[in-house]
């Protein structure tokens, strides 16, 4: 019964990982970006569960006397490795652009990679970090955006004078 409590409590971080993920997914399909609603509540949700995954194959594996001396177990692996596939994922949004100095997407990339850290904060039971990032995120790209229309119109105003 605790194994399906457990599960469960997990189905539910998977589902707030992606709920809070695809807040910035969507905001991120506002701004017609390549990266959006979907590829953020996945990447969020698929950290939050294997992140959870991690620790349930820590805690098992850890508490098995003849196991546990011959096998060493680091929790920082597992948060190694959803980093390093994220960051494939990210890589993959990013778009040369033929000016050969101008790259497109790096935002986006970072995006996607701080949705990764929204699912590891939830399956880590770290919800108010969560929330708050989510939250952050959110003021960073919204406010950004307003911020560079604002120096746009300054710049136009400049070369038109």
């Amino acid at each position: 019964m605790i194994s399906i409590i457990n599960e469960l409590i997990i189905i539910g971080h998977v589902i707030l990982s992606s709920v809070l993920a695809g807040v910035i997914g969507v905001e991120r399909e506002i701004s017609g970006k390549p990266a959006g609603l979907r590829t953020n509540m996945i990447v969020g949700g698929a950290a939050a569960m294997i992140v959870s995954i991690g620790k349930i194959l820590i805690e098992d594996y850890s508490s098995e006397s003849f196991i546990g001396d011959a096998l060493r177990t680091d929790p920082l692996r597992v948060i190694e490795a959803v980093v390093v596939g994220v960051s494939f994922i990210g890589a993959g949004t990013i778009l040369k652009v033929e000016d050969k100095s101008k790259v497109q997407y790096l935002t986006t990339a970072a995006v996607i990679l701080f949705s990764a850290g929204i699912g590891m904060s939830v399956a880590l039971q770290q919800y108010i970090l969560a929330v708050g990032v989510t939250a952050f995120i959110l003021l960073i790209n919204v406010g950004a955006n307003y911020i560079d229309r604002w120096i746009s119109r300054k710049q136009n105003k400049k070369g038109g004078s």
